[in-house]
């Protein structure tokens, strides 16, 4: 007997399995607010700044050569929990603080002391020496230059004579700075760069501080002028030479290459009147403050050297913070993303080195030198498969150490700028 209602739809049938949609997994899960504010007070706590030392009594010291001492997982875990990280941590967060507010142009001449100047002049002649080792012709190949290491190995035959201008006279605390000074310029092996190499330019000036050439007073000036002069000269490296990003994450992650400017250059936006993170969508901005915020230089410099236009398309992660409120949220989430990414990742950590200015804990492996005859920066050799040994691989993620090649982005906009058949460059991943 008909009822009047109309009849309920078919149930959907896919080779004859009756199959029904649940429609309770595409509705959004609604939590009371409550929830949603204890969830923010239970996430990770900014990181602290350590206490940082005075310089350590080297009348007496011995040095060494900085080697690898990080060589599994049990190994990281102890560096994690020791004074050492600790300090790296009060030397890089120090920095950041002591710029608070502070725009590059706030730091004069005059108020550079004896050791910054011979820093800048350094950095100067490091840039010169990049027209000594020009770039070999490759045509359109995005993949790194072999001509780099031409230019590491002028760096290196200068290194010991820069380390006498800055005062430092003992041949072995010398060679102990600059092991981290020529690692600060990219891997000679696999012609890369990233924010390992970075972090062994700031390791370099800890030991210029722990040996009591810089001071407390040079702080300001280390982060604003001589980490800007830094960030200038590795620019024209990677463009001169198309160094492949190291371990990149593609259009996710944070940078090709650098991860400080954001961390300084957050400190010094803290409190601005008017440059908020919604700012770096805007041209004007950019070009008026680039110079003076580390922050806004490196957003334009990673616009000008994308083949796509826009953050949203190729660096979203960039595009994502710019929504955060403050740029409060932005220092605290830089520092977390130091402490996590950097200090807290295996695959960089493994290539970091130690010595008696940066010591490692007792009880960590031993290197067992194979890497002076291999990758000298990751720390082992390379079979004759193409695959590193001598250090920790778990297998998981993008392959952050020993991955897939990754052609420099930097490098297509170069050969576009230049004409040489840019336009018809193949496309690739990671773009």
């Amino acid at each position: 007997m008909a009822s009047g209602q109309p009849a309920a739809p078919a149930p959907l049938t896919r080779e004859g399995v009756t199959t029904i949609p649940n429609l309770k997994d595409k509705i959004p899960k609604l939590e009371p607010r409550r929830r949603r504010q204890e969830a923010a007070k239970n996430a990770t706590p900014v990181p602290e700044t350590p206490a940082l030392l005075p310089p350590p009594d080297a009348s007496n010291w011995t040095y060494a050569t900085p080697k690898r001492r990080i060589l599994s997982k049990r190994d990281h875990e102890m560096f994690l929990a020791s004074p050492t990280n600790d300090l790296i941590k009060a030397w890089v967060f120090g920095l950041a603080e002591s710029v608070v507010d502070t725009p590059c142009s706030a730091v004069r001449s005059d108020d550079l002391g004896g050791t910054v100047k011979a820093i800048l002049d350094i950095l100067n002649e490091a840039e010169s020496l990049v027209a000594a080792s020009p770039p070999d012709e490759q045509g359109s190949s995005r993949f790194g230059n072999k001509a780099f290491r031409g230019f590491l190995d002028l760096v290196s035959e200068k290194a010991a004579g820069w380390h006498k201008t800055l005062g430092l006279e003992n041949q072995e605390a010398a060679a102990e700075a600059g092991t981290y000074f020529e690692q600060s310029f990219g891997n000679r092996n696999r012609i890369d760069y990233g924010s390992g190499h970075e972090l062994n330019f700031m390791i370099w000036l800890l030991c210029l501080y722990q040996l009591g050439l810089l001071q407390r007073s040079d702080f300001k000036a280390v982060t604003l002028t001589v980490f800007s002069r830094y960030l200038v000269l590795m620019r024209t490296v990677q463009m001169t030479y198309y160094l492949e990003p190291a371990g990149s994450h593609g259009v996710w992650g944070l940078d090709d290459y650098q991860f400080l400017p954001f961390l300084f250059g957050a400190s010094q936006l803290l409190h601005h009147p008017y440059i908020t993170p919604r700012s770096i969508h805007q041209q004007l901005t950019i070009e008026e403050f680039g110079n003076d915020y580390l922050y806004l230089g490196q957003v334009a410099f990673v616009n000008d050297t994308k083949t796509v236009k826009g953050l949203r398309w190729h660096s979203p992660m960039l595009d994502d913070i710019s929504s955060a409120k403050s740029w409060s949220k932005i220092d605290g989430g830089m520092r977390r993303m130091f402490v996590a990414e950097v200090l807290g990742k295996l695959p960089v950590m493994q290539h970091f080195l130690f010595g008696t200015l940066v010591p490692a804990v007792e009880g960590m492996s031993e290197d067992d030198g194979v890497a002076a005859s291999g990758d000298e920066h990751d720390g082992g050799v390379t079979s004759e498969s193409g695959q590193h040994t001598g250090h920790a691989h778990n297998g998981t993620g993008w392959g952050d150490c020993c991955g897939i090649k990754v052609p420099s982005s930097i490098a297509a906009a170069q050969e576009i700028k230049k004409g040489a058949k840019g336009d018809g460059l193949r496309r690739i991943p990671f773009d």
